[in-house]
Parts: structure tokens; sequence; C-alpha cells
């Protein structure tokens, strides 16, 4: 079976200084198998970073579950455990998540020792250290054992944190914003050797970025979120070529690498998550509404929810009012309340 995590109905919620929920997630669907590359695209405040720490434990949904290979996640330490040795979440800020007094060898040690790897494998730390530097593009290793992060540049710390990933073989990554920090020299190069894990040790990986044209060029599939759901999902050339959803369209039009497209300027910026809108949540800023495209829909468009869209990974699905009346696909019969 090939592995897979997924998240289905997943809602985390934060309380707030006045005393109000907001709903980060509020019934997120999302399915990675090994062997594929996924972007979770979206703006900041989307839910995307959200989605990513709860897939891996860190945070507890309050409704929803993640499953792992199809069973539902265990919340026990040994389970959690076991589940983060099968994915490895790398975090977007290299410099802040490498301890300084740390050597590169005991920050891509650190993991081996806390699952006690090495016990397991029939090899040495040292062997294991190495051999995870070389496969995260860092060659000769031995000549970083000794040095710390203030003296790498941007690109080698983040190739040290995917190698402190790949020291306990795991069988996905997710990267959260992986070269957001980085010149855009050193980008491409950290992309190729995402693309590359996935080849050659077939790794799944799911990237968090807010950039569309780093989505376009290593992702099989993309998954848009929007205020805590996946508003549009599929191929990325068929989401990419032929976006659907009012919001991708206008997250499309401002990416250089894709021509063909006018401009679309968002009004405003996402709701606050305490105060989720009625209807479909992009509705207060949504161009087809206010250019009165979506005037026959209008009425759902503010007022009637949408069902949460499924995170199955075959073909491109979108949660719209518009685009399920032009294409005569019945949508949920939710009532016309506020989630």
């Amino acid at each position: 079976m090939t592995a897979e995590l997924s998240a289905h109905g997943l809602r985390v919620e934060f309380a707030t200084r006045t005393g109000r929920v907001a709903r980060a997630l509020d019934g997120a669907d999302l399915i990675v198998r090994a062997g594929e590359v996924v972007a979770l695209v979206g703006e900041s405040g989307s839910g995307k970073t959200t989605l990513a720490r709860a897939l891996v434990g860190l945070l507890r949904p309050a409704a929803g579950e993640v499953r792992w290979d199809g069973r539902p996640m265990n919340r026990s330490a040994r389970g959690l455990k076991a589940l983060r040795r099968q994915v490895q979440l790398v975090l977007q800020d290299p410099l802040g998540a490498l301890n300084p007094r740390h050597t590169v060898y005991e920050s891509v040690a650190e993991g081996l020792r806390i699952h006690k790897t090495v016990a397991h494998s029939g090899r040495s730390e040292t062997e294991l250290v190495a051999q995870a530097l070389a496969s995260a593009g860092l060659r000769p290793p031995e000549a970083l054992f000794l040095r710390y992060p203030h003296e790498l540049s941007g690109g080698q710390r983040q190739r040290v944190l995917i190698a402190g990933a790949l020291a306990l073989q795991p069988q996905l990554l997710i990267a959260d914003e992986p070269v957001s920090s980085l010149d855009a020299s050193i980008r491409g190069e950290i992309l190729a050797l995402l693309l590359k894990l996935r080849e050659e040790l077939g790794l799944g990986v799911l990237v968090v970025t807010h950039d569309l044209g780093m989505a376009w060029n290593i992702a099989d599939r993309i998954a848009v979120m929007y205020l805590g759901r996946v508003v549009e999902a599929g191929p990325t050339e068929d989401v990419l070529t032929s976006p659907r959803h009012p919001y991708t369209k206008a997250l499309l039009s401002v990416v250089p690498e894709i021509e063909g497209l006018e401009p679309v300027v968002l009004r405003g910026e996402i709701p606050d998550p305490t105060r989720i809108p009625a209807g479909c949540r992009f509705h207060p800023r949504c161009p087809a509404l206010a250019s009165g495209e979506a005037d026959a829909v209008a009425d759902d468009c503010r007022g009637t929810r949408l069902a949460i869209l499924s995170g199955e990974p075959e073909g491109h699905r979108c949660a719209c009012h518009l685009v399920a009346s032009r294409e005569e696909a019945p949508h949920d019969p939710a009532s016309r309340a506020a989630t």
C-alpha cells in the first residue's frame, strides 16, 4: 500500500483574547501520497501552515481527523513519535529552526538519537549523518560536520534542515515555504532537490507556499486554500491552465510566469477567522460577484454554505456556486446560516 497522509473535515480552533473562537481550519480535506508532490497554496492567513502542523500532530483538531495509511492518527506520545519518523516537517526559517549552538553534525544527528535509529540500522551514527547530508546535496558531508549555522549560506542551512529530516528515512516531507527566505538563484536548486528526492527515494512532498509560479514548476497536484478550506484542487496543469474558482483566477493573474490573464486586484484582506462570512466565505471579495457576473447565484453566494471539497486526488474540483451553476452540478443544500 502506498503511504498516505490525509486530513478529513479538519477543524482547528484558537481562543482569542476577546473570548471569541477563531477557526484557523474550518473543514479542510487533503491527501498526500508517497511519490508525489502536492502544493498547498493561498494568501497568508488562509490556513496553510495550520494544516501542515495539524498533519504532523502539532495541533489538535476540534473536529475531523488526520489519517496515516487509512488509520486515524494515534495521538499518544508513542503514536506521534512513530508518525513523525515517517512524516517529517521542514520548517520555513532555517536560521530560526537550527540551534545556533549546535554544529551541523549535531543538528542532523538529533533526530536519530530521539528515535534511536542507529540501534536498528546496523550502521554508525556518523555514516547515517553523512548519508543524509549527501542526499541533501551537501558534499563532502564531513567538511560540514563541525560548522555552525551562522557559518552557512541560506541555501546550505535549508539543506541541513532537509538532511535532518532525511536522516530518519521518512516516506513524506512537509516543507513549509521552503524557499521563501532564499535568494532567487538558490530557490531553483532547493526545488530541484525536492524533485530529485521524489524520484530517487520515492518521497511524497507537501509544499506549503503562496507562490503559484513555484507550484507550477514542482507540483503534481495543487490545492488552493482560502479562510480555512480548500476551494479548488486538482492536477497542476488543469488548475493553472483552466482555473475555475474566482480566487484561483485572481491569484494566477499576478503570477509573472503565467501570461494571458488580466490582473485582478482583490478587495480587502482575508476576513477575521472569528467572523467567517455566511454562504461562500470568499463572497465579500469575489470579483465575479462584484462585477455582476455571478448575479444569477448572488443569493446563494451570500447565504448558502458550500460543501467541503473532497481531498481525493483524482479530478479537478472547485467549491463555487457560480461554477456549480454553469456545470449544472448539485451543491450542498445547507441552510442559509453562517458557518
